[in-house]
């Protein structure tokens, strides 16, 4: 097996093969999915639920001005979640294909779309002070541990005051777990944490995600700012 010692070893590998894997998908929410397009209602229900508790006027609210979709592949997020809460969107995605395909799976409310960047997220640099909410969404097991810090560290300079970094992403029982299909990785809540402290942010609310199959990992979402 593989260790995220070896990750961080051998990073060209292990970003090189994951788009590879990617090309190979079909631009479809099953295909985002990995088959399990069926639980993306309730997945995008919790999400509204928890965000939700966010949003709204006021001190200490998070705006609904502009939010980013990390790992956006057709917009699946974007158009469900994002564009219903939020006056515009970016999505960024390593593949072009995915972006392509957004432009026609997301409708008439796409024109709300500001940008489509075709980018991994380890070269990603949000432009400071833009965003509301910057969602991360099962894409973290995608990157070294170095490359999550410093992403997450570009995502805190890239909230706009109010602001908050949302990490929606399976977590492993214990330790790292690799996946050698998609190249990449699980990690337990314990290294999450850890990383997002050395990111110099906090976590305001943390919940799992419910009624998701039982043979899937566990699902947590991290609100931080």
């Amino acid at each position: 097996g593989c260790t995220m010692e070896d990750v961080n070893e051998d990073k060209k590998a292990f970003y090189t093969k994951a788009e590879h894997y990617w090309k190979d998908i079909p631009p479809t929410v099953d295909g985002m999915l990995g088959g399990y397009g069926s639980i993306s209602s309730i997945d995008i229900n919790g999400s509204k639920k928890f965000l939700q508790k966010f949003l709204g006027e006021g001190k200490l609210k998070t705006g609904t001005g502009c939010a980013l979709d990390c790992g956006a592949g057709i917009g699946r997020i974007t158009k469900r979640l994002l564009l219903p809460l939020f006056h515009t969107v970016d999505m960024v995605d390593v593949t072009q294909e995915f972006l392509d395909k957004a432009k026609t799976y997301l409708g008439e409310e796409g024109k709300r779309v500001d940008n489509y960047f075709c980018c991994g997220l380890q070269d990603f640099e949000p432009q400071p002070g833009r965003y509301d909410v910057i969602w991360i969404q099962w894409v973290i097991g995608h990157l070294t541990d170095n490359h999550l810090v410093d992403f997450l560290r570009r995502c805190r300079g890239g909230l706009r005051p109010g602001g908050l970094v949302v990490v929606k992403d399976n977590v492993a029982y214990e330790g790292v777990v690799p996946d050698e299909v998609d190249s990449s990785v699980c990690r337990d809540l314990p290294l999450l944490r850890k990383l997002v402290a050395q990111a110099g942010l906090s976590i305001v609310h943390e919940e799992q995600q419910l009624n998701f199959p039982e043979e899937i990992y566990q699902v947590h979402t991290l609100a931080l700012r």
